[in-house]
């Protein structure tokens, strides 16, 4: 259920059918404008379409006019405790302000905020965190930590209204994947205001990857939340935009850059592909384009795994194949099957089509048939594919008994 309501920071819309946004945060001292502005210039490198600046001090609120100006995404200052500040930042020009009303210093500080935010056509950001919720729904939270998550979030919600402001978005977040997943779950049926999805606090770049994926994906997958930020314990900002990133093309939400593919390996494998996976990742950055590459490891049932990729590579012994969408290109040593790989994609980008040489993706299907009738008794996915469908066909049906998981599996009819 997507949020009825749309908000705009500067350029960017949120909710409302808008594409998922990609939020991040510096990790620099926000006065100290060289290091911030250049953290800023990364992570919109990487592809955040909003950077959120931590405003703790009078100093840091001065530096948001010049951060403002200078930053190429938009800027959303984060304010906790102090609502001067939160009323500094707006007036520096911050294309939305963070807060939580829990925390602020009551329903009169908050009025305050939300009248000069009019004023000025600032969206804002409210939000609860499991760490910080209003001491009166303490004892709820021990008994139901999602409804006294989602408590506080619908009275900070009421109160807004009540203060004629509905120009902002709505953040609940907690350092419990499951909780998170079903207080926001609740919270989309009771409000009509975008969501900004996070699990807070949630570890590092490998764990908190992790958490993430499970816990924002979940969500995604439902259709609830409209900005997202991966909260993970590294310096590195632009880290955090990779793996939102990531989440997002894999649920097919938004596309950005290349996507990569590849095998898990098993006992066929017979070349370095961890090395070789490495390397293909690190060098598809350098890329824009929303092209799918592919990396088997094993010839018998590489290009059928992934017929539907761009451009693929699978190998053999000493030898391998570079292939396009299923076809053939060309035969190479295995040595050079990246550097052959990235060759074809080079042509591609630079004239928007696959170059075939008839020649060359000749001898590579021939040499495809001969690893394929090398390991014709092998009962890969393509040959119980093309079992099946010769039963299909009126032919004898698949013998269970040829089956390498004979008695593990339904029987086929």
């Amino acid at each position: 259920m997507a949020s009825e309501r749309q908000i705009h920071v500067g350029e960017v819309a949120i909710g409302g059918g808008a594409p998922v946004a990609v939020q991040t945060m510096t990790k620099t001292e926000t006065a100290d404008l060289q290091a911030t502005m250049d953290q800023i210039g990364r992570v919109a490198q990487a592809g955040a379409d909003l950077v959120r600046v931590a405003v703790p001090r009078e100093q840091d609120a001065a530096a948001l006019e010049t951060i403002v100006r200078r930053s190429p995404i938009p800027v959303i200052a984060d304010i906790h405790f102090n609502y001067t500040l939160a009323l500094k930042a707006l007036d520096a020009g911050a294309h939305c302000v963070r807060l939580n009303p829990g925390n602020i210093g009551g329903p009169d500080k908050v009025a305050l905020i939300a009248a000069r935010a009019t004023e000025l056509g600032t969206p804002l950001r409210i939000g609860v965190n499991s760490g910080s919720l209003p001491k009166h729904l303490h004892e709820l939270e021990r008994e139901n930590p999602v409804e006294a998550l989602v408590t506080a979030a619908v009275a900070f919600v009421e109160l807004m209204e009540r203060l004629e402001f509905e120009n902002f978005k709505v953040s609940i977040k907690s350092t419990s994947v499951p909780n998170t997943i079903a207080s926001n779950r609740l919270l989309a049926q009771r409000i009509p205001y975008p969501l900004h999805l996070g699990i807070t606090e949630a570890g590092t770049k490998w764990s908190g990857s992790l958490k993430s994926a499970v816990g924002l994906g979940t969500l995604l997958a439902d259709g609830i939340g409209d900005t997202i930020r991966i909260s993970l314990s590294t310096f590195h900002a632009e880290e955090e935009v990779k793996v939102a990133w990531e989440i997002l093309k894999a649920l097919h939400l938004r596309q950005r850059g290349p996507v990569l593919i590849a095998c898990p390996t098993c006992g066929r494998l017979q070349f370095d592909m961890d090395t070789v996976v490495a390397e293909i990742e690190r060098r598809l950055e350098a890329y824009d384009e929303p092209i799918e590459v592919a990396v088997l490891g094993c010839a018998v049932n590489g290009i059928g795994e992934a017929s539907h990729a761009d451009f693929g590579i699978t190998g053999a012994k000493n030898e391998g194949l570079v292939f396009s969408r299923g076809k053939p290109l060309r035969k190479v040593p295995q040595e050079l099957l990246v550097q052959t790989l990235f060759a074809e994609i080079d042509k591609y980008v630079s004239s928007r089509k696959v170059d075939v040489d008839a020649g060359a993706a000749e001898q590579g299907a021939r040499w495809l048939e001969r690893i394929e009738a090398e390991n014709a008794d092998e009962l890969t996915p393509e040959r119980l594919a093309a079992l099946e469908a010769a039963a299909a066909d009126g032919q004898p049906p698949l013998d269970e008994a040829l089956s390498p998981v004979a008695g593990r599996r339904f029987t086929r009819t």
